[in-house]
């Protein structure tokens, strides 16, 4: 079975995510949340150490609750600096915690974030066609620039870009993966 160059054949792990859920279109809050944070912490990294490390990313952070993770304070802060099965950056936690109040926020001005985010597109899912490696598009860039005026942190076009793909609301599997 052909799968996306970026795979490695050797990580179960990814091509369980790469099989399963990278490109699905996602329409859950809770779900567009958990992206979004570990998007934000994957800056800098390969998608593989955060996938790695994605079971102690729910444990850590409340099973990706937005109403909790927006009230953490400075004693989860410190818990979360030392746990040592996450990506340890307090710029990155503290931008989690800014992020999921602005997040809530979206959720009040339009009834629910993927109402938000799926309006971009119009609610469709954009199919490329075509094998070259993207990174950032147009859309990404409105996105993030949307984004970041609202204060969100860590949500630049490269990371916006890979967020949409993760959501499924671009599909960029290759022509000749079996998910295309």
């Amino acid at each position: 079975m052909k799968r996306c160059f970026w795979v490695d054949e050797n990580s179960q792990i990814y091509k369980d995510y790469h099989d399963n859920e990278w490109g699905v279109p996602k329409y859950d809050d809770k779900e567009l949340f958990e992206l979004l944070i570990l998007e934000s912490f994957q800056a800098g990294l390969s998608w593989i150490t955060v996938l790695k490390k994605r079971d102690a990313f729910m444990k850590a952070f409340d099973n990706f609750d937005v109403n909790k993770v927006a009230n953490y304070d400075e004693n989860k802060i410190n818990e979360l600096l030392n746990n040592e099965g996450i990506i340890r950056s307090q710029n990155k936690i503290r931008s989690a915690i800014l992020n999921a109040n602005i997040f809530i926020s979206i959720q009040k001005e339009f009834g629910s974030f993927s109402n938000y985010i799926w309006k971009f597109t119009n609610g469709k899912v954009i199919k490329n066609k075509n094998d070259k490696f993207k990174v950032s598009t147009p859309l990404s860039d409105e996105i993030s620039k949307d984004l970041k005026k609202r204060g969100m942190k860590y949500v630049g076009t490269v990371i916006i870009y890979s967020y949409l793909q993760a959501a499924g609301i671009v599909n960029d599997h290759e022509t000749t993966c079996f998910r295309y």
